[in-house]
């Protein structure tokens, strides 16, 4: 896809001439001058809704000086080098102590914000559109979008089908403000010497929001992403302002200015899980309900008594907090994005994202011994009784490309899938981070959008350096692995490793590696050596080392600034697990029932009403819809958030699901919202020790491959969704709604589908495949 670094100038003109005419199509578009049936029409589309390999407007038509791909012009670096920054964290977001006060009838609790409770309006079960619906209209109603004055304040819908579920039992105990905003000037840049993007290039989350300070200067994004610490047993409200611009056409080329919050892959009911179709739009904010749920609550450890079943809390007698639900199934090192459909890449990519720690007893971030037999000493830190990051490090890894003026670019005309040509670890290009010669936890993200990671380390002499492999998708694995290099990682995988830096002397520097080379959107083309990938692959950019790590002997405390840490404490160099297993496997059981979801390829969908030609959500006119699944062996669908593909009948029920890639031209990470499944067999294939029988939530299905695993629901009833995260993939309707029936309250029935505008929410019934419905056989 990418030129290599010595093509002719003539040719990366030609590139760049392509790149510029694809442009103006796109702020055609934008602007509403062209629509896509437009350029059905011109024959700049195929019947199929993809870009003709046109020489002058395709990366991959023929080019004028050979027989080979246009391609297209690589992100100009400004003479940046790598390893020229030194790395920054996440933005680690501070918490509000949430306040329980009676509502005004005295019939419910809700939640205040302590000192902004004044401008903050209260947390609630029951969304404040319920109240907005319950006024006259118009600006008497106290109720309304405060920036628009259009429609309701709160986006997440009304009544108690979107009320936040088992409100009381899981009453919030800390909440978060933030605003999903634009950039402030020079906010953003990928390293020193690469351009400030513009204003509205880059999209992501900031602390506050526009009504405790009017003046937006709190409402901007920032980046790096933000990284929040929840602990198990203490529920929090996560509040989010849409704060973009009213006008949808302001996006510099991509984006779409409504919001849905997704947390994945948490246990948490639908109307907090961002993927029910409830998005919001500028002035309006949505408030998520983050149970910090253990799983299997309703059916082990009913009574809270196992002490490895709990959340750190030294403010109580023995530092813990007991929770009911199966220990096995505590998660750590998790995530949250963007969900709009049919935006998701477009904004994810424009930095709609951010990571989430959660904390449990076992793995409390305190790595030095106590007395409950329960804390695993993992790498962290000890400044901190829990939650310590000094000695465990989150990197987010996602790619980018830019146009010749370093602004960020995408290409919204492939529906194979989008590639950057630069590897970023939390946003930065190639940064270089100091550490201890010591132990170091790192939780490893793959935030791209459609390009596949597979990470290893070197030394200064090209030398691979061993780790250890310890959880996978924010679930531990039962004992440690050793490994050189990891497997492939998928998007929206974690891989957890712990990385020992003692064996090397001070001013040593170690550098991570991507050894996986990918030039479409549609899969790896498969990995390369390590001296490959530090020399460099001319199809593939981001090949090579893309962080640093420098071994000095002391460096302030992420914990506590007033500390400077050096050397290593004795928890430092335990045995990782202590001869002890980190958790236990699940049993594998005889399931109720067996479904099959395959992911393929089948012309164009059928997203779009028949009689309409409208989407639901809406979607652009005459966006293509190439990629579909089948249920069951049935026929094959593309994504309408009013159809429901799979039905739940009840929780608890074990289930074996087997999903298939369709065809051998590609590979799919594909997702399961709310509920990880414990992997089997993988059909004809192998399945390592990092992967089988460990619970996971993205599955990379591999070229014409197949992987089982068994999956049981429980705790919430709801609208939730699975897809292909490649998320251009998902935005070209790779993607299915299944529907949970809770068993009490309004979930013991089917969703019915909301349907934002503006102005407020309408609900629509919707249909059920028979094929997905087990109540009702085919």
């Amino acid at each position: 896809m990418y030129l290599p670094k010595d093509a002719s100038k003539a040719r990366q003109r030609e590139a760049q001439n392509a790149r510029n005419n694809r442009a103006e199509i796109v702020k055609a578009l934008n602007t509403g001058q062209i629509t896509k049936r437009d350029l059905f029409k011109w024959g700049i589309f195929t019947t199929a809704g993809v870009l003709v390999e046109k020489n002058g407007l395709s990366p991959f038509a023929k080019s004028a000086f050979g027989d080979v791909p246009t391609g297209t012009p690589r992100s100009p670096l400004f003479g940046a080098q790598k390893f020229q920054d030194e790395f920054v964290r996440l933005n680690l977001q501070t918490p509000v102590p949430l306040t329980p006060v009676l509502s005004a009838d005295g019939k419910e609790t809700h939640a205040a914000w302590g000192a902004m409770a004044p401008n903050e309006p209260t947390a609630k079960r029951l969304s404040w559109h319920t109240d907005y619906s319950g006024q006259a209209a118009g600006l008497s109603n106290p109720y309304r979008n405060p920036l628009t004055n259009r429609g309701p304040m709160e986006g997440r819908p009304p009544g108690e089908f979107f009320a936040h579920q088992r409100w009381d039992e899981f009453f919030p105990k800390q909440g978060y403000v933030m605003s999903l905003g634009s950039q402030e000037n020079k906010t953003t840049r990928y390293c020193s010497h690469m351009p400030w993007q513009d204003t509205n290039s880059v999209w992501s989350f900031g602390s506050g929001s526009f009504r405790q300070n009017p003046t937006y200067s709190q409402a901007y994004g920032v980046l790096p992403a933000p990284l929040i610490k929840g602990r198990y047993g203490e529920p929090m409200i996560v509040r989010i302002y849409n704060n973009l611009p009213v006008d949808p056409t302001k996006n510099n080329g991509f984006g779409r200015n409504e919001s849905s919050l997704h947390f994945h892959n948490a246990h948490n009911g639908a109307e907090s899980d961002g993927a029910c179709n409830a998005f919001h739009f500028p002035g309006t904010f949505y408030d998520y309900r983050w149970s910090t749920t253990l799983a299997r609550r309703d059916k082990i450890n009913q009574d809270a008594k196992d002490p490895k079943a709990s959340g750190p809390f030294p403010e109580l007698p023995g530092g813990l907090k007991n929770v009911p639900g199966d220990y096995r199934e505590l998660q750590g090192t998790m995530w949250y994005h963007d969900h709009r459909f049919f935006y998701t890449a477009e904004n994810v990519y424009k930095g709609s994202a951010g990571m989430v720690n959660y904390y449990s007893g076992p793995d409390r971030g305190y790595e030095l011994p106590t007395s409950d037999g329960v804390n695993l000493l993992l790498p962290s830190g000890y400044h901190l009784p829990w939650g310590n990051i000094d000695f465990d490090v989150n990197l987010m890894v996602s790619d980018a490309a830019t146009d010749p003026l370093g602004q960020l670019f995408f290409d919204i005309f492939t529906t194979d899938g989008f590639v950057g040509d630069m590897l970023l670890v939390n946003h930065q290009y190639a940064p270089f981070m100091k550490v201890l010669p010591r132990k170091y936890r790192f939780r490893i993200l793959n935030a791209c959008m459609s390009r596949f990671v597979r990470l290893a380390l070197a030394d200064q002499n090209g030398t691979v350096v061993p780790f250890q492999f310890i959880g996978n998708d924010g679930n531990l694995v039962v004992n440690p692995v050793g490994l050189t290099a990891l497997e492939e990682q998928g998007v929206a995988e974690r891989y957890d490793i712990v990385v020992d830096f003692s064996r090397f002397a001070y001013n040593s520097k170690i550098r991570l590696v991507n050894i996986l080379q990918q030039t479409t959107g549609l899969k790896p083309d498969g990995s390369v050596t390590m001296a490959q990938a530090l020399a460099g692959v001319p199809n593939d950019p981001a090949v090579g080392a893309i962080m640093e790590f420098r071994v000095v002997n002391g460096i302030q405390s992420v914990d506590d600034k007033t500390k400077t840490n050096t050397g290593a404490p004795s928890a430092a160099i335990i045995p990782l697990n202590r001869g002890q297993p980190l958790t236990k496997l699940i049993e594998i059981q005889a399931p109720v029932r067996e479904r099959v979801v395959e992911f393929g390829r089948a012309g164009d969908g059928d997203s779009r009403n028949p009689v309409t030609g409208q989407c639901t959500p809406d979607c652009q006119a005459g966006q293509p819809f190439p990629w579909t699944i089948k249920v069951n062996g049935q026929a094959a669908h593309s994504m309408n958030a009013n159809r429901i593909s799979l039905l739940i009948p009840k929780p608890g029920e074990i289930e074996h699901w087997t999903y298939i890639n369709g065809g051998g031209g590609w590979d799919h990470p594909i997702h399961l919202h709310f509920e990880e499944g414990v992997t089997m067999d993988r059909p004809g294939g192998i399945i390592g020790p990092t992967e089988k029988n460990v619970r996971k939530d993205v599955w990379r299905l591999r070229p014409g491959g197949k992987v089982k695993f068994q999956v049981q629901f429980g705790e919430y009833g709801g609208s939730y969704v699975n897809h292909c995260h490649n998320t251009v993939h998902e935005d070209f309707a790779m993607l299915l709604r299944y529907q949970i029936l809770g068993d009490k309250g309004p979930q013991l029935v089917v969703t019915p589908t909301p349907n934002p505008t503006p102005d407020g929410v309408y609900f629509t019934q919707p249909e059920i495949l028979p094929e997905g419905d087990p109540r009702t056989p085919v």
